[in-house]
């Protein structure tokens, strides 16, 4: 019998234990780890930040789903991996410490034959001071922080509507924060339900982002295909924010909020404030900060995993410069090197490089935003990593077959920009593939048959029709594993 243990029940690993369940059967043994009892589909946490949605809409209890599914739920956080076990029994393992009501505190060992680390990010609000929920600023990173937002956005809008003229402030809070996609889509929802509310007139709505140009995203930018021509992202977003009303700061850093102040640098070397009302920023993500140690006790977290925190697995991580960078330096297996048992898929691996160019200021300061690997990639590395672990399982053989570069993976994006069936709107784009691929792709980097975008009302029916078709996977519901990742 096998035992899998899987770090982490997002959207990566709750896919990869689910396809891991569902192939192996009872024979084998699937435990899921996470310091979370619900699942949350986290692209609608946008539509619980501006009260669209209450919280109970996008989350779900996971131990009534792993129950049925006959999985082993422990709601924990993994604190150490020993790869190749201790001195007494060289069976690999990783400790846990309970984060629920009955064990809280209380910490247990955990051996497994195949260990798939898919913990996701950590929030580090920490990297930029005063920054987060608590503090200066709102999120909308999980659906407690959304929720939050809604209630200081609520009263700041009851506040203009009483007479006062009002700043929000909305993007990216630290020099190297990802993550655009979630802070654009939530700046477009706020200015619609300003506008909605008739209060326009008195909203100052600004974007602050360390994108080179609107529209990056942390994956270049692109060239799309939009109404049979050939646009940038950057006129895309910038035609966006236009008619919606919203200015926009680029080449940014934020490095400091202080009450209705945030403080930013410039690539240009200035050093600069914005005032607000109201203000959502994106944290800097690392990896939740597990420790790693050999079968002596001598710490080995640097062989396991990068500087930032995330696992390392089959990438190229020799440091080339980034004009040297290829497709083939992009993990696909999302295997690590040195443990063949171990494998991160999601947000978890760490990038061997940015896509977007790297820049530092004149001050020498990082202003670039890091790679995204959230959503349907994840999604996809989640289902692979499960299919090669199938594979060994049942076969006994080393064989990797199924693989998942986001050198060679399109992704689906759709960004609402207001919640109504019949005045709603959303930008909905497809770049194929995520990493540009220049020498395939000479002209535009990537497929441009494929990389297309498109604005509409029907773009808002898609988001809310894939809200609930992938609740009704996660939850496990009848033919799950027919719909895609």
């Amino acid at each position: 019998m096998a035992r899998i243990v899987v770090l982490g029940a997002g959207i990566s690993g709750h896919t990869a234990a689910a396809f891991i369940k569902k192939k192996l059967g009872k024979k084998h043994e699937v435990i899921v780890i996470s310091p979370n009892k619900n699942y949350q589909w986290i692209p609608s946490n946008i539509w619980v930040g501006v009260g669209k949605m209450k919280p109970e809409q996008i989350y779900f209890p996971l131990k009534k789903v792993y129950k049925r599914w006959k999985i082993d739920f422990r709601q924990a956080v993994a604190r150490e991996i020993h790869p190749e076990g201790d001195k007494e029994d060289s069976t690999p393992f990783v400790t846990i410490e309970y984060t629920g009501e009955d064990h809280t505190g209380k910490t247990d060992k955990i051996s497994y034959d195949f260990l798939v680390n898919a913990t996701g990010p950590k929030l580090k609000f920490e990297a930029t001071e005063g920054l987060g929920p608590g503090k200066h600023t709102v999120s909308v990173c999980s659906y407690k922080h959304a929720a939050e937002a809604w209630e200081q956005l609520n009263s700041a809008m009851d506040r203009m509507a009483k007479g006062e003229n009002l700043k929000f402030l909305i993007g990216t809070g630290h020099p190297m924060a990802t993550c655009q996609g979630a802070a654009f889509e939530y700046v477009l929802n706020v200015a619609y339900e300003i506008n909605k509310r008739g209060l326009r007139d008195r909203a100052d709505i600004t974007w602050i982002s360390n994108e080179y140009e609107l529209g990056d995203f942390g994956m270049g930018g692109a060239f799309i295909k939009r109404g049979g021509y050939i646009t940038p992202t950057k006129v895309f977003a910038e035609s966006i924010f236009a008619e919606y009303g919203i200015k926009w700061i680029k080449q940014a850093g934020v490095y400091k909020v202080e009450q209705g102040k945030a403080f930013y640098e410039t690539l240009d070397g200035e050093y600069k404030t914005a005032d607000f009302d109201f203000a959502m920023l994106i944290p800097a993500f690392s990896g939740p900060g597990m420790r790693a140690y050999d079968k002596t006790g001598a710490e080995i977290t640097e062989k396991l995993f990068a500087p930032n925190g995330f696992m390392k697995v089959d990438a190229d991580y020799s440091g080339k410069p980034f004009e040297e960078w290829s497709t083939s330096d992009w993990p696909s297996t999302y295997q690590n090197p040195d443990y063949k048992n171990i494998f991160a898929p999601g947000i978890a691996f760490a990038p061997p490089h940015s896509i977007s160019k790297p820049m530092k200021s004149k001050n020498g300061t990082p202003i670039f935003p890091a790679p995204p690997r959230t959503g349907m990639p994840s999604g996809v590395m989640g289902k692979v990593v499960a299919l090669n672990i199938i594979n060994e399982v049942k076969k006994g053989k080393h064989e990797y077959k199924h693989k998942a570069s986001m050198a060679k993976m399109g992704a689906a994006c759709v960004v609402s920009a207001g919640f109504s069936f019949t005045r709603g709107n959303a930008a909905t784009m497809t770049v194929f593939p995520v990493v540009p691929d220049w020498e395939k792709y000479p002209e535009w980097g990537r497929d441009i048959n494929y990389t297309v975008g498109e604005a509409g009302l029907a773009g808002h029916w898609i988001k809310l029709f894939l809200h609930y078709m992938f609740l009704h996977k996660a939850k496990g519901y009848p033919f799950w594993w027919l719909l895609p990742e």
